[in-house]
């Protein structure tokens, strides 16, 4: 994480008078919508689990989530994760405390894994399953995790990756296990045997997921004490110094976020007849947190798009459902309204559109209302913190390009190098505290003392301001981190792997725009085999990095900008790609 930037405009940052703290009074909370709360109580719930089980008592037979056809009500949603609970706790034998992966798209299997594994009291390792061998192995090792969930379609990569890692007990699912008979069997016949899209794999001892509730519906569930200090998730991020690590996030962080997020709408949702669409995966902390979580505590449906990239199917899946809130980054959007049939759907009643994962683009936000009449609501959050930080009003009336106001019990600090607030309209590292903060990094004791302070602030290293109303705007990012279409991507991961190619001599990696996906990867390298191509380079990136990690763009030098000690500087390469 960065320290101070300097101000785009005014070229230096200015210090609040000695002794002031020009944030300490709140100055947002004057700003609220009208019925959103300074703070919020969390005590509410004593846990997720407490929560999941209030909900399902007080919404009962509504629809909670749909997807391809099925749909799962809540009773229905209780009664399976109850049962795939009971499976992990007195079949498999897991503790309380221990990890699970989840590696699932968005499925019916998705809330009900998650859902069970909490009630079995232990914690959620929420993995991609568009990961190589290399990247899951990491993550199974760095979490220690002993069991993991996953679509068949992913197995043949996790049957690679399970060397050195802990995982005993594997649950493999195929893609329509929850669907009614006999849409199952239909489209699991037709993903594997006519589209061939589950490769080969043999993974000794692996049970079935409907195997797995069979087993659960004829086992007791004992109920785990949990409270809000347990471990709910370990939710991993890039970093700008070393390879993804895992944000601790607890029951408290969790059901602190939920209630944040729902203050924020219940003035404009919450009237018992709700329809989220969520295609951003179920994994990414923000769907997590405001589809899964938060849209749950409403009693809404939330309808899953497995795969968004087919975007033909998606606006049909909208053209066949009413829908009244919708989320998604800013590349989703774009490529929506560049799809036919978009312009033609329904709109009438849609409330809430929310963009997060990256910066929304005032072009992509001011064309979005103009074909639905609905204003694109940007926040602003992060992984270490659930991730809910700021939002804009739900009620905004044109696009701000502000990333918003803090949300109810969240403090907000702009402060400068020495730790010092700045003055009102300056800019500065963005501090925070508040109950959504995580715990810390896993296992990383030594950078967790970097971000968390004695007293609870949680340093960004993203560079802000903040008006004299409490808006904030974002000026600079942390300065390595790449995003591209909302996923962090670290430089030091993508640069080891490329060194591990024995005819690369250096090689640095820098975020450069992109129409499409906001940022994309650009590979700066010395070739120490002078035969060395590109496509030689892309083939073993692709064998070991998810496809939103990939390089793009890829350049040969001589030699790379360093510093008097030797250290690569990507800062000059990226100043470099910004003059042309």
């Amino acid at each position: 994480m960065t320290g101070l930037a300097y101000n785009t405009v005014s070229g230096s940052s200015v210090a609040a008078p000695a002794g002031t703290d020009p944030y300490a009074e709140r100055i947002w909370l004057k700003a609220y919508p009208q019925g959103v709360p300074a703070d919020i109580g969390i005590e509410r719930y004593s846990s997720l689990v407490d929560q999941f089980e209030q909900c399902f008592t007080r919404y009962g037979t509504r629809p909670a989530f749909a997807n391809m056809g099925g749909v799962l009500t809540y009773s229905a949603l209780d009664e399976l994760s109850r049962a795939f609970a009971a499976f992990l706790q007195n079949h498999l034998g897991l503790k309380p405390g221990a990890r699970i992966a989840i590696m699932l798209p968005n499925l019916l299997q998705f809330p009900v894994a998650l859902i069970g594994a909490l009630r079995a009291g232990l914690i959620v390792v929420n993995t991609n399953p568009l990961y190589t061998p290399r990247e899951l192995h990491h993550q199974l090792v760095d979490s220690g995790a002993t069991a993991i969930v996953i679509l068949s379609n992913c197995a043949h990569v996790l049957e690679k990756a399970l060397s050195g890692s802990r995982v005993e007990k594997v649950i493999v699912t195929d893609l329509g296990d929850l669907l009614p008979w006999p849409r199952r069997a239909i489209i699991n016949f037709v993903v594997k045997r006519i589209k061939r899209l589950v490769p080969k794999h043999e993974i000794s001892g692996a049970f079935g997921f409907r195997e797995a509730l069979d087993i659960g519906k004829g086992l007791k569930l004992d109920r785990m004490l949990i409270d809000h200090a347990d471990l709910a998730m370990l939710q991993y991020t890039g970093g700008t110094t070393a390879i993804p690590k895992a944000a601790m996030l607890t029951h408290g962080n969790l059901v602190a976020n939920t209630l944040q997020s729902l203050a924020w709408h219940d003035p404009i949702v919450g009237d018992s007849d709700e329809v989220v669409i969520t295609a951003i995966p179920l994994y990414h902390i923000f769907a997590f947190t405001i589809n899964c979580l938060t849209f749950l505590e409403l009693g809404a449906l939330n309808r899953l798009i497995t795969d968004p990239r087919n975007l033909k199917a998606f606006v049909s899946e909208l053209r066949a459902s009413r829908f009244t809130c919708i989320t998604g980054v800013n590349t989703l959007f774009n490529h929506l309204m560049n799809t036919p049939g978009f312009r033609d759907l329904d709109f009438s009643s849609l409330k809430v559109c929310v963009g997060g994962g990256m910066a929304v683009q005032r072009a992509i936000a001011e064309r979005w209302k103009a074909i639905t009449n609905c204003i694109l609501i940007e926040g602003y959050g992060l992984t270490e913190t659930s991730p809910l930080v700021c939002v804009n009003p739900l009620d905004l009336k044109e696009f701000s390009g502000s990333i918003g106001l803090p949300v109810s019990s969240t403090e907000c600090s702009i402060r400068d190098d020495s730790g010092a607030p700045v003055s009102l309209g300056s800019v500065g590292e963005l501090w925070i505290r508040g109950p959504q903060v995580m715990k810390g990094y896993w296992n990383q004791p030594a950078e967790t003392a970097k971000v968390l302070t004695s007293d609870g602030w949680l340093k960004t290293g993203d560079i802000a301001s903040m008006d004299e109303r409490g808006f904030m705007r974002l000026v600079d990012r942390k300065k390595d981190m790449i995003l591209v279409s909302g996923f962090n991507v670290c430089p030091n991961e993508i640069e080891e792997v490329v060194m591990a190619h024995p005819g690369v001599l250096e090689a640095a990696v820098v975020g450069v725009p992109d129409e499409d996906t906001g940022e994309a990867v650009k590979l700066v390298l010395v070739r120490r085999d002078p035969a060395l191509s590109a496509q030689d380079l892309r083939t073993h990136c692709e064998e070991n990095l998810v496809a939103y990690k990939l390089p793009k763009h890829i350049e040969f030098r001589d030699q790379l900008p360093k510093s008097s000690v030797g250290k690569i500087l990507r800062r000059v390469l990226r100043e470099a790609q910004a003059a042309g």
